[in-house]
């Protein structure tokens, strides 16, 4: 495989810088924002883009590039860690329906079906709201209903490594399911997994979003993308900027890792068929 394929690859290189951008941007944030998150200059109140306030400020005089810059450490983190719990637990789940008996794969599956009966809006307001706001109820809302999508796919993938001869012959020297699973079968998931994991950052970025958007994600004083957007609502005709400049963040985040994780499942389809120029 060649290792450069990302500097290679526009539709790879150039989310993967945005990204690195943006990262770096909320690891230094503290070094990095021009003032605090909650710094309030009240003479300078819905003031409009400037040399002062690059993004200009909101109701309260608070720099909005600051919390944008701010705002982005809950964006990675709720993408992140939660689209990481989900791919472990459908991948596990997924795997074990993909090589287990008829009824243990029923149920499995069915779970999965009952995951995806309901719009996930609806039963992330149900959690969160009974759960509480915050940080962890979001991270187990999405945890929660995230994993049945992720289990589908993996089991169908298994179910067609596990036709191959070198499975078959494990099973048949007597290899425990799992060993059959972490030495034969996940290694063969890699790249799939990479690419479900790399999709599903943006669901989880859209979804924190939206939570505090609707006030049952991140709670103030604590910020995000999705609150800033919500406050700034109210001021969508005389200072549009304190909305829509958050809006275009979680847009371009969006957009970056979607086309980041086409770009990887065209290019380990293309290793696949064998399509490289090493």
């Amino acid at each position: 495989m060649n290792k450069n394929f990302i500097l290679k690859n526009r539709t790879l290189f150039l989310p993967v810088v945005i990204i690195t951008v943006l990262l770096f941007l909320a690891i230094f944030a503290d070094f990095i924002a021009p003032y605090g998150v909650s710094d309030s200059d009240y003479s300078m109140t819905l003031s409009s883009p400037s040399l002062k306030h690059l993004f200009g400020t909101d109701e309260l005089g608070r720099d909005v590039l600051s919390r944008i810059i701010f705002s982005l450490r809950i964006s990675f983190l709720m993408g992140i860690i939660p689209t990481a719990l989900l791919i472990i637990l459908g991948t596990l789940l997924g795997v074990y329906s993909g090589i287990s008996g008829k009824w243990i794969d029923s149920i499995i599956m069915r779970l999965c079906d009952i995951g995806l009966a309901f719009p996930f809006m609806i039963m992330a307001m149900a959690i969160v709201y009974n759960f509480g706001s915050g940080i962890m109820p979001m991270i187990l809302t999405m945890t929660i209903l995230g994993w049945s999508s992720i289990a589908r796919i993996i089991r169908s993938q298994t179910k067609s490594i596990i036709k191959e001869q070198y499975i078959e012959a494990a099973i048949s020297m007597g290899a425990s399911k799992a060993n059959i699973i972490l030495k034969h079968i996940i290694p063969n998931l890699k790249g799939t997994i990479i690419v479900l994991f790399t999709i599903n950052i943006p669901k989880g970025i859209l979804a924190e979003a939206s939570l505090s958007f609707l006030g049952f994600g991140a709670q103030p004083p604590m910020t995000s993308l999705g609150i800033m957007v919500s406050k700034g609502r109210n001021f969508l005709f005389d200072a549009p900027w304190i909305s829509i400049t958050p809006g275009f963040v979680i847009l371009i985040m969006a957009l970056c890792f979607n086309s980041f994780g086409d770009g990887l499942k065209k290019h380990f389809e293309d290793f696949k068929r064998g399509n490289y120029d090493e």
